[in-house]
C-alpha cells in the first residue's frame, strides 16, 4: 500500500511530515492574520501534531499595513519567547507591489524569505500595478529574486503571464488551499494546472486563524495523485 492510497486532508501525518509551511499570517497582532499569542501558540500546536518541521511567519507589509523590519523582527522575538515546540519558526513579510514597496526597494529594506534576497510579493487578487511588469524586472536588476505569492488567485493572470514569470526566474509559492477549493473552482483549476506544469517551488498555508486552519486543512480532503505532487513541494 503506497504513500497515498487514499484520500488525505492536509493535516494528516503522512502529508505534512517533515514539511516547511513557507506562507502564515500566524504572527500576532501585526496584520489582519491572528491577533492574539494564544491563538498563535493553539495552531502552533496543531501543526506540531501534523509534522511540520519549519513554518514562515509572512505578514503583510502595505500601504494599509505599514510594517516596519524592525518592528517586525521585535514581534517575532515575543514569540519565540513564548514558543518551545519543536517547530522550526522563519520571519519574512510578504509585500504588496506597491508605493511602499517602491520604498523598500529603494532603501534594499526586505525580510528575505527562505533565502538571501528572496522577496515574497503580491498584487491585489483582481489587478495588478500598471507597471507590473517593470516592477518585477527593477526587483530584479536591484540583485532580489522576487517570489511571487499564490500567482493562482490572480484573476488577472493566465498561463501566458505564468510562463512569462517563470521565464525570467521569478519563483511561485502555492497556497495549499486553493487545492481544496477555498478560493473557488477557477482557483482550484489554475493551482492544479500550474502544479502539474511544475512551476511551483513551494507551498504555503497562507494560514490567518484558528477556525481557518481547521476548515481550510483539517476537514477537507486531497485525492491521491494531487497529494503526492503537492507532497514533492511540500518538502523543499
Amino acid at each position: 500500500m503506497g504513500l497515498f492510497s487514499r484520500k488525505y486532508s492536509i493535516l494528516d501525518k503522512r502529508l505534512l511530515e517533515g514539511a516547511t509551511d513557507h506562507h502564515s499570517h500566524i504572527l500576532f497582532g501585526v496584520d489582519d492574520g491572528v491577533s492574539k499569542p494564544e491563538d498563535s501558540l493553539t495552531i502552533l500546536s496543531m501543526l506540531e501534531e501534523a509534522g511540520l518541521r519549519s513554518l514562515w511567519l509572512t505578514p503583510h507589509t502595505m500601504e494599509d499595513v505599514p510594517n516596519t523590519t524592525a518592528g517586525l523582527k521585535e514581534r517575532f522575538e515575543e514569540l519565540k519567547a513564548m514558543y518551545h515546540g519543536p517547530v522550526e519558526l522563519h520571519l519574512a513579510s510578504e509585500y504588496m507591489m506597491d508605493e511602499l514597496f517602491e520604498k523598500h526597494l529603494a532603501d534594499k529594506d526586505f525580510l528575505f524569505h527562505r533565502e538571501e534576497g528572496s522577496v515574497l510579493m503580491e498584487t491585489s487578487t483582481w489587478s495588478g500595478p500598471y507597471n507590473f511588469w517593470d516592477m518585477i524586472d527593477r526587483t530584479m536588476r536591484s540583485g532580489f529574486r522576487p517570489v511571487l505569492a499564490h500567482p493562482e488567485r490572480y484573476e488577472y493572470m493566465g498561463e501566458k503571464e505564468y510562463s512569462r514569470l517563470r521565464g525570467m526566474g521569478v519563483r511561485f509559492q502555492m497556497n495549499y488551499p486553493s487545492l481544496l477549493g477555498y478560493y473557488g473552482e477557477h482557483v482550484k483549476e489554475k493551482a492544479a494546472m500550474i502544479l502539474k506544469k511544475g512551476w511551483y517551488d513551494m507551498a504555503g498555508s497562507d494560514c490567518h486563524r484558528v477556525r481557518a486552519i481547521r476548515h481550510q486543512l483539517q476537514d477537507k480532503v486531497l485525492k491521491k495523485d494531487v497529494a503526492e505532487a503537492l507532497r514533492s513541494i511540500l518538502t523543499v
